[in-house]
């Protein structure tokens, strides 16, 4: 059994409150999310505000523009400080993932972990090493661009 962790963090000068407004609202997803990824919310009234067991389910394009269905939880929530999102229905076999907004001297530190467990044993653990990795870096330093335009 393979299981991995990718962690990724970044400074904003912005308290957490104001981050929180930003990062807490499933439709920002999209906007930090590349467009080749096709990402789509297919949940019917998701509200614009997390809470505690809320479902989300979307389209998106990891590999390949092959468009999967993605399905999370969001399962632990303090409000300005954390959330985790947990899948229900995806390719990985275990998709967990914190969203921590830590306050600092001058801003915030905003913390990504994904503790993922790709599907397929053996090939997994290949597939990981020669292409999951690389996605999430990719999806990841995206994301670091989209937010820096966002906050500044």
């Amino acid at each position: 059994m393979s299981f991995y962790q990718f962690k990724r963090s970044q400074f904003f000068k912005q308290s957490p409150e104001e981050l929180w407004s930003f990062i807490s609202n499933p439709h920002n997803l999209k906007e930090i999310t590349p467009d080749h990824m096709g990402f789509i919310i297919t949940s019917e009234d998701t509200s614009s505000e997390m809470y505690e067991g809320m479902i989300i389910s979307y389209k998106v394009s990891p590999l390949l523009k092959i468009k999967t269905t993605w399905v999370t939880e969001i399962t632990h929530i303090k409000n300005n400080s954390y959330f985790v999102d947990e899948q229900r229905i995806s390719p990985y076999k275990l998709w967990h993932h914190e969203h921590i907004l830590e306050p600092m001297d001058g801003g915030t530190m905003m913390i990504d972990i994904i503790s993922y467990q790709p599907p397929f044993g053996f090939l997994g653990r290949i597939a990981n090493r020669l292409i999951i990795q690389k996605k999430l870096n990719q999806i990841f330093e995206y994301r670091t661009t989209a937010l820096e335009r966002f906050f500044g």
